[in-house]
């Protein structure tokens, strides 16, 4: 479902597309601090955010440098890792995990089984580390498969599921600044949410598969349903967003919620319009 957060690079300055992608390598390399060598696969743009978002908010100390990976063994790439980078890396794995180990539930996946034996033991690490946030993924996998097994035909119902856990997992702490992160990160997975079931329409009409977009109208171009939904989510969030007291990340920050968050929709939304012209 992830991987809608994400920078418009074209609206970037070079020096913030550099700095970008030196936090999306330290999440990386905290992937494989926390995870080991493998883990480093389940790298994504929205933890990359939220890294950038509890670094400027909480100004941790950071490593920056330049190193080689697997991925890139020939130049050296710069990075920034610090305390909000385990943090985001520690939540993408209880992620990561608990989605493997529900697709393996409902689909027998031989893939997903061995992904998440391999997750396992550093599952349970961080379930002992952060409690909130672990109740708060494994309450959402099972509320979300409880949401489509009864077909649930409000929108607001069945995003606000993913809304609920990604607002405890933008709160790495309990403090002053709890509601704003929580208001942020629950309605950027509503939008998350709606931005998936939007996208995978087309697909999800000839499976058979649960979208809410289709039972609430039972039409696949339902355009300006989505368009709606979709701007009052990235609204809220960046409300919750603006109060927060961010200076260093600020401008790649926003391009993120106010760019890049729609990159995937614009594409498409463009491509059902080409379509309906041929």
């Amino acid at each position: 479902m992830f991987g809608y957060v994400t920078v418009n690079k074209k609206e970037l300055k070079i020096k913030d597309w550099e700095r970008y992608h030196a936090y999306y390598c330290g999440l990386c390399h905290a992937l494989k601090q926390v995870a080991g060598t493998k883990a480093r696969m389940t790298v994504s743009y929205d933890m990359t955010f939220l890294a950038m978002l509890l670094d400027d908010l909480y100004d941790f100390e950071k490593t920056e440098g330049k190193r080689r990976c697997v991925v890139h063994p020939v130049c050296r790439h710069e990075y920034v890792l610090s305390e909000a980078s385990i943090y985001a890396a520690k939540m993408n794995l209880l992620l990561c995990y608990d989605n493997l180990l529900d697709d393996w539930k409902d689909d027998k996946n031989p893939a997903a089984y061995a992904g998440a034996a391999l997750l396992r033991k550093i599952r349970r690490k961080i379930a002992e580390e952060y409690p909130r946030q672990t109740r708060a993924v494994e309450n959402y996998i099972e509320k979300l498969n409880l949401c489509e097994q009864k077909r649930e035909t409000n929108l607001d119902a069945a995003a606000g599921l993913t809304g609920e856990m990604l607002g405890e997992l933008f709160c790495m702490k309990e403090d002053e600044w709890h509601d704003d992160l929580y208001q942020t990160g629950f309605y950027l997975g509503k939008f998350i949410y709606l931005m998936d079931a939007y996208e995978d329409m087309e697909k999800d009409a000839k499976k058979g598969n649960y979208n809410p977009f289709l039972l609430y109208h039972g039409a696949i171009q339902n355009v300006e349903l989505a368009e709606e939904s979709l701007t009052m989510m990235a609204a809220k969030a960046a409300e919750g967003f603006e109060r927060l007291p961010l200076v260093e990340n600020i401008e790649i920050l926003r391009n993120i919620l106010y760019a890049g968050i729609w990159g995937k929709y614009e594409m498409v939304k463009g491509k059902r319009e080409k379509g309906e012209k041929e």
